[in-house]
């Protein structure tokens, strides 16, 4: 660690796999409900259950997102962070806060929550991803404009590279786009049109620019190669990401109530989404190759090379697989898009907070990297995990080829539950590869403690 102010990043880093845990917990629920429908009713209804698990995906993503840039900026600036304390701070608003909502989504019936938390005062309530109360929310903007200040003004006094650039532009429209959540307009097209420019615009836009600051940042780190051939690789990547990423919203208002053109431009733009995750894992590779010595955090290594190819998989082919409105016609809202969500959201965004984590948590606890035999528990992690993903993809996708053939293009088209009844062995061994991914999980906490000879900071 070269910069004392680095070790900010520790608590967030800790509390975004901890709060993981719970995000894959829930899930697990989630998963035995669609087979077994009263487990834990009416403890924990489907619909709580899963707005837990996805909106601790989106709050552990977003620790994870703040405890690299307290660690990457100082590094990259080389300067320490413009104000430790406000991080401190904000860490512990933005931990509490996430904390009492989701007890609150287990605690209180849901209108319940929406009454005592002020929502007629200004409705933002009751969207999916969005469910937050609105003082969460506003508690959320507080936070983002308090850490963009506090990483602005650290960039400010120190170097500029590339890196810190990126990332922070990602990080601004990050905290940009959501201010779209306050406006929830009585029209349901108009709602939902506003509404993906926070979803979309998050997961296939700002956010992967945070995704290619993040991974320019470790293979610099371990491969040695010279930071102007990564730079010009992630402007390419940031670049067609941005062109794609915008445009290809369009993919969203292929049936919500859009004019006809989006049936077109939004296919043309989504076909490209691909490219800048083909162009992620050329670049993660290449750079490996390039390498100029050799780290002795090979786990980190291979999350970053793991993040290049799992994220082409999820958010370029799956995603590709029922993008274009002839095919999303009759796939649209089917357990094909639960598919792509999954694996997506693992190989774009979990696996680079993940190679974060394994790079820099050595670090700050006075280590180039942890012992042999903990990066062996941890490489065994990273297969568990990511081979369980790749099944609960495949599963997902089985289920959606079955349900979208016999729910909407058979001759004799079934009904909803009649259908899930038929696709229900896909959901059990779904269940059985979530069980996997969670022991791949505890395998990845669990390396962190193994003990061994660590290779100590020089």
């Amino acid at each position: 660690m070269k910069y004392a102010s680095q070790a900010v990043a520790k608590p967030y880093f800790i509390a975004a796999i901890g709060l993981f845990i719970g995000q894959i917990l829930f899930g697990l629920v989630m998963g035995l409900q669609y087979v077994v429908g009263d487990f834990m009713f009416p403890a924990i209804p489907f619909n709580v259950a899963r707005m837990v698990h996805t909106n601790l995906l989106i709050v552990w993503l977003l620790f994870g997102f703040q405890g690299a840039a307290y660690y990457l900026v100082p590094e990259e600036a080389e300067t320490e962070l413009f104000s430790t304390k406000l991080a401190w701070t904000m860490f512990w608003i933005f931990l509490i806060a996430g904390a009492l909502t989701i007890i609150g989504y287990l605690a209180v019936p849901y209108a319940t929550l929406a009454k005592i938390t002020g929502n007629d005062l200004l409705p933002t309530m009751g969207r999916e991803f969005l469910e937050q109360p609105t003082i969460t929310k506003i508690g959320i903007v507080i936070v983002a404009l308090a850490f963009l200040f506090n990483i602005g003004m650290t960039i400010l006094k120190g170097r500029k590279t590339s890196i810190t650039i990126v990332l922070l532009i990602g990080l601004a429209g990050l905290a940009l786009l959501f201010l779209f959540s306050f406006y929830n307009p009585d029209n349901l097209v108009k709602d939902k049109f506003y509404w993906w420019w926070v979803v979309h615009l998050w997961v296939e836009g700002v956010w992967e620019l945070i995704l290619a600051a993040i991974l320019a940042f470790v293979l610099i780190k371990v491969t040695g190669v010279d930071r102007e051939v990564i730079d010009k690789w992630m402007y390419v990547v940031i670049t067609m990401a941005l062109v794609t990423g915008l445009l290809g919203t369009g993919h969203h208002y292929f049936w919500i109530g859009n004019p006809t053109y989006w049936q077109f431009w939004g296919s043309v733009f989504s076909a490209l989404e691909p490219l800048p995750f083909f162009l992620l894992t050329i670049f993660a590779f290449n750079m490996v190759n390039r390498r100029r010595r050799e780290h002795p955090n090979k786990a980190a290594t291979l999350w970053a090379l793991g993040t290049g190819v799992m994220a082409f998989l999820g958010a370029g082919v799956w995603g590709f697989l029922h993008t274009l409105a002839p095919v999303n016609y009759y796939t649209h809202g089917t357990q094909i898009t639960a598919a792509h969500g999954h694996m997506a959201f693992y190989g774009a965004y979990v696996m680079v907070v993940l190679t974060i984590i394994s790079y820099a948590m050595p670090i700050l606890r006075g280590r180039v990297a942890n012992s042999n035999r903990a990066q062996v528990v941890e490489m065994w992690s990273f297969w568990l995990m990511t081979i369980a993903m790749v099944f609960i993809t495949l599963f997902l996708t089985g289920a959606g080829i079955l349900q979208t053939w016999l729910q909407r293009i058979s001759n004799t088209p079934q009904s909803f539950m009649a259908v899930q009844d038929q696709v229900a062995i896909f959901y059990w061994l779904r269940e059985v590869a979530g069980l996997v991914f969670m022991i791949g999980l505890a395998l990845y906490v669990y390396s962190f403690f193994v003990k061994g000879d660590d290779i100590k900071a020089a």
